[in-house]
């Protein structure tokens, strides 16, 4: 009976001493630390290491839409003048997170005015941003987008080239989705000369 007591007080002892060990090596495992970079994905924002094994997390899922900007050089008549006609629209490619309103996203993309380097030395050009301007709202119906705007400073009016240019720029990115035949604007008096 002796025996069998020592056994099992061995026994419990080394059972004892594994879950303990078990324990301690999950324990690291749990505190690997990663390096701090850092890896730029397509949509523009970063992610970093995870443990354990520190690969970069996923990037979010991401998909290409074109925006719309300007070339003069591109829209001269034949006298050299400028035309202020659709024919200098110029399509430039960028990643926005998938989500559940992608025309919204886009245009708001485009209201930024955000452009490259060699965009700007390829003649690409924009009066976006306008100080104050927003989209505040958008619903599609029928293939008609109505896009609501909020201008409190005014800065969508102006000579008819120009605001015609601003209403071009708009109107072509949002009808590159196909289920948008036709563009209208909120207020009515947005983008008027």
């Amino acid at each position: 009976m002796k025996k069998i007591f020592i056994i099992l007080i061995v026994l419990a002892g080394l059972t004892g001493a594994w879950l303990g060990l078990k324990f301690l090596i999950k324990s690291d495992e749990e505190s690997v630390a990663c390096t701090m970079d850092v890896k730029q994905c397509p949509d523009g924002s970063y992610v970093g290491r995870v443990p354990p094994e520190c690969d970069f997390a996923p990037c979010p899922e991401t998909r290409a839409v074109k925006l719309y900007y300007y070339n003069y050089e591109l829209d001269r008549d034949e006298f050299g003048n400028i035309a202020c006609s659709r024919n200098g629209l110029v399509a430039v490619e960028r990643q926005i997170p998938i989500t559940q309103t992608p025309i919204q996203d886009t245009i708001k993309l485009l209201l930024l005015g955000e452009l490259t380097e060699a965009e700007r030395a390829q003649g690409i050009d924009t009066e976006y941003p306008l100080e104050g301007l927003s989209l505040k709202g958008a619903s599609l119906k029928d293939g008609v987008l109505t896009l609501e705007f909020d201008d409190p400073n005014n800065k969508t009016v102006g000579g008819s080239c120009r605001v015609g240019i601003l209403w071009f720029q708009i109107e072509a990115t949002a009808k590159q989705f196909p289920e948008v035949q036709q563009v209208r604007f909120l207020p009515e008096d947005i983008f008027q000369p």
